[in-house]
């Protein structure tokens, strides 16, 4: 089949890993699917109204148009929509268009089928729809994003917990829960056991506020305090705010820093680590603790959002949101090594044969058929 990927979210030159899970799971998708990328994103820095970036990415055509930002809203939501209007022209017609994040970006599926009767489904991964999250683009958003999800085929969220919060917005269309993708030939078992001396605790995200960087810093602090001998490695992003923490707590002998990496970056510092971190205000997966646990790594996480349907007492450790008490006592038993998770080889497979782009992919797939078959 040929399908055309078109998302809110998507890597570029503005904001190199947003969206990365769904370029993940394009490539999961063109196993089994002729794919291509679509993407529109606004710049205020450039001075032509468009510039077009075409790539083959992994394999991939990958199309991202740049349209001149301004401070005009509706102005620049007319340039997105010519953006992939011009870009569309340059794609073969496909069969069947996949967008992902429920935005206003999406809007152009639903132009898409109107016009050419081209169907659509979509990915939706986005903190902001799960059922208790505050409502932060307002009543009339919402109402706009149930009647794009219902003009729709099939709603394809990747946890639970998010389907929940689609079905209490208003979705009347199928919604089946397809997780994200764990790259596993690159997320894998450190083979040559080069793990880091002195016991390892790995952060990963991207340092903003609401990954809670600081209060892990701060139950590292009092770990050591403690007289425990361990380090943490954390980063994902410009470690500048985090790095004046560090300091202000004479904490550099024992809590270092690393900014932005490559899957196989993130993915080594998974294997040289012992356990990792992840201490969010929500969650819809985390992509992060499924790829520790596909290198063999056990977790220890907040639970929010959709965690506890990727953790469990075998893979990890859940804490209570917010309680950096439960967090230090949950770090401290990792330490002395008071709870017992499955091995290496067990957290891997289990992950490669749930989350792996064959197994992801074939259900895209699967979705796909079961719409152009009607």
């Amino acid at each position: 089949m040929k399908v055309l990927f078109i998302s809110s979210w998507f890597p570029n030159k503005l904001e190199p890993t947003n969206g990365n899970f769904v370029q993940r799971h394009a490539e999961a998708a063109a196993l089994y699917n002729e794919v291509e990328i679509l993407h529109t994103i606004g710049d205020f820095n450039q001075k032509e109204i468009f510039v077009f970036d075409e790539k083959i990415i992994n394999g991939l055509k990958t199309l991202i148009i740049y349209y001149k930002n301004s401070k005009n809203p509706l102005r620049n939501f007319i340039r997105r929509m010519k953006a992939y209007k011009m870009g569309f022209a340059k794609m073969q017609k496909p069969d069947l268009v996949h967008a992902n994040v429920l935005h206003n970006n999406i809007l152009f599926a639903v132009y898409l089928k109107k016009k050419f009767k081209i169907p659509f489904v979509i990915t939706e991964h986005w903190t902001a729809y799960q059922e208790n999250a505050s409502d932060a683009h307002g009543a009339l958003w919402r109402f706009f994003a149930k009647f794009i999800a219902n003009q729709s085929s099939a709603v394809l969220p990747v946890s639970q917990n998010l389907k929940k919060g689609l079905l209490a917005l208003g979705v009347k269309q199928p919604i089946n829960v397809i997780s994200n993708v764990i790259n596993t030939e690159v997320f894998k078992l450190n083979v040559n056991e080069q793990k880091n001396s002195i016991f390892t605790f790995l952060h990963v995200s991207s340092l903003v506020e609401r990954k809670n960087p600081d209060k892990i810093i701060r139950t590292a602090k009092r770990l050591h305090d403690k007289g425990y001998q361990f380090q943490l490695s954390i980063g994902g992003n410009d470690p500048k705010n985090i790095q004046t923490q560090i300091n202000e707590l004479s904490a550099s002998s024992y809590i270092s820093t690393f900014g932005l990496l490559t899957l196989e970056g993130v993915a080594k510092k998974m294997q040289e680590s012992h356990a990792l971190v992840l201490f969010s205000e929500n969650e819809t997966q985390g992509c992060v603790l499924v790829e520790a646990n596909a290198c063999g790594i056990p977790v220890i996480s907040s639970n929010v959002g959709g965690v506890p349907e990727f953790v469990n007492e075998k893979s990890g450790i859940l804490v209570k949101k917010d309680d950096e008490e439960d967090l230090y006592r949950a770090m401290e038993d990792v330490l002395l090594q008071k709870v017992k998770f499955e091995s290496a080889e067990n957290l891997h497979n289990e992950i490669k044969e749930k989350y792996s782009p064959k197994i992801i992919g074939d259900s895209f797939s699967k979705v796909y058929q079961k719409i152009l078959d009607r």
